[in-house]
């Protein structure tokens, strides 16, 4: 059985939990950019938390169904066609599902039962935008073909959740070059703006310029998602789902793992702001 593509939406891409283990071949993790939302999606259908399901940037997707399926939708809030986020929702052959543009947040997740099964890549089925790994950015007219169905069946019917914060605030802790900026504390004391110019990679801010207190020439180091690198623009750079491994500019603070969730939500004009992390 395989799902159709009849409108691909504004970024539509593959994605699973990511190819951990690689970054000593240049290879990053990858992965749905919001894990917790991707693996509602997967649970909500009865699937492995893991399953390949479908991310969405802004919405305007649009699927049709060849045979009986199942799908939920979670992350962004997009208006639907049929049934409603954060729930399963059956789809009989032929019937569609448009997913409206996204009024808050920026990435949804569209779980199929049975998961997308495309081939692996490095065990993994994720699309790498910056690495160029793993299937292709979904396009109008692709069959994506689904997996067998699991033999357990899902045991939720809805898991609502709560809004996404009008203002988030990202906790971090300090990074391993925070020593070569001259005043470190306004990272915290700093409302950034996010720049249209940001994807998977990074996520680009806007405002107030990082002063250097050193401005000798940095070798390329590891980074991790959530490293906060500051390139000579003095506004920094949050690394995310598909980040580089290595990085040649100062590191001033790493947003904890348990936020880069929402981070993955931030749309381009919305303010975020930093806290240290206790």
């Amino acid at each position: 059985m395989k799902l159709e593509v009849v409108r691909p939406g504004f970024a539509t891409t593959v994605q699973d939990l990511g190819r951990p283990g690689h970054a000593a071949l240049g290879v990053g993790r990858s992965g749905a950019a919001d894990r917790a939302s991707f693996r509602l999606a997967n649970r909500l259908v009865g699937n492995p938390e893991g399953a390949a399901a479908l991310e969405v940037t802004l919405g305007g997707l649009v699927l049709r169904a060849t045979g009986l399926t199942t799908v939920a939708v979670t992350g962004a809030a997009c208006p639907l066609s049929k049934g409603g986020p954060d729930g399963p929702i059956t789809l009989w052959p032929g019937e569609e599902l448009s997913l409206g543009t996204a009024v808050s947040g920026l990435r949804c997740y569209v779980a199929v039962r049975g998961g997308i099964d495309v081939p692996p890549v490095l065990g993994s089925r994720a699309t790498d935008t910056l690495g160029k790994l793993g299937p292709p950015p979904v396009t109008a007219g692709m069959l994506l073909p689904i997996g067998p169905a699991p033999r357990a069946f899902p045991v939720v019917d809805l898991a609502p959740r709560a809004a996404l914060p009008a203002e988030p605030v990202l906790r971090v802790t300090p990074g391993p070059r925070r020593d070569w900026f001259a005043a470190p504390a306004e990272l915290l004391s700093t409302v950034y703006t996010v720049s249209p110019d940001s994807d998977r990679v990074g996520i680009r801010l806007t405002g107030p310029a990082l002063a250097r207190a050193r401005h000798d020439e940095l070798p390329s180091e590891a980074c991790v998602p959530g490293s906060l690198q500051v390139p000579p623009s003095g506004r920094p750079i949050l690394f995310h789902a598909d980040h580089p491994t290595t990085g040649g500019y100062p590191v001033i603070a790493v947003v904890e793992e348990d936020d880069l969730d929402l981070a993955a939500q931030l749309r381009p004009g919305q303010t975020v702001r930093f806290r240290p992390a206790s």
